[in-house]
């Protein structure tokens, strides 16, 4: 796929219709997003936003994973969680309410494996459960409350017993949410 530039061409937004959950509309609102973050400097063609100046999106803004979603959908070499055009519009579909429950269980892991090992271990689990309820001193669960916590979605998650919950059992928890799909979106 080719970078962004002031305008993009039909063939380009038709591809990008073909490759996404995104109508016509979004995409070109999406590009439109995408420019006004851009560094001139850097010239159209390519260009990377920062993670910085993505999480300055209202839609990111007040999101517990905002760093982390930047993180998944990054295909940077440098690993700094900045995002092209391309990958931009993959986040945006990923999180469009036209996105099937497969793709969006499989963002929702992926962004929930802190340490990318393909498992969702207690350290991830732990590290989910403080992002959802805060860090402070305030809302942070005591260790004996996480270590009962962790327990009960292994309990109720890992299917195999093997002390983690990897892709599959995720996406089975997930089949039994009604409320995930409507919840796991991002609209411009």
């Amino acid at each position: 796929m080719g970078g962004t530039s002031s305008k993009l061409s039909k063939d380009l937004l038709s591809e990008y219709q073909e490759l996404t959950f995104l109508t016509k509309q979004e995409i070109l609102m999406a590009h439109k997003i995408f420019s006004e973050l851009q560094d001139k400097e850097n010239g159209p063609y390519g260009a990377r936003v920062s993670m910085e100046k993505v999480l300055t999106l209202p839609e990111l803004k007040s999101n517990p994973f905002r760093k982390r979603i930047c993180q998944v959908f990054s295909t940077s070499d440098l690993k700094d969680g900045s995002l092209s055009f391309e990958d931009f519009l993959d986040l945006l579909s990923a999180f469009s309410d036209s996105a099937t429950l497969e793709i969006k269980s499989h963002y929702a892991f992926r962004i929930f494996d802190f340490d990318d090992d393909g498992t969702l271990d207690a350290r991830d689990l732990e590290k989910l459960v403080n992002s959802l309820t805060g860090e402070t001193d305030d809302t942070r669960l005591t260790g004996e409350e996480m270590k009962q916590l962790i327990g009960n979605i292994l309990e109720e998650s890992d299917i195999d017993k093997d002390g983690t919950v990897n892709l599959s059992e995720f996406q089975h928890v997930i089949s039994r949410s009604p409320d995930f799909v409507s919840s796991f979106k991002i609209v411009l």
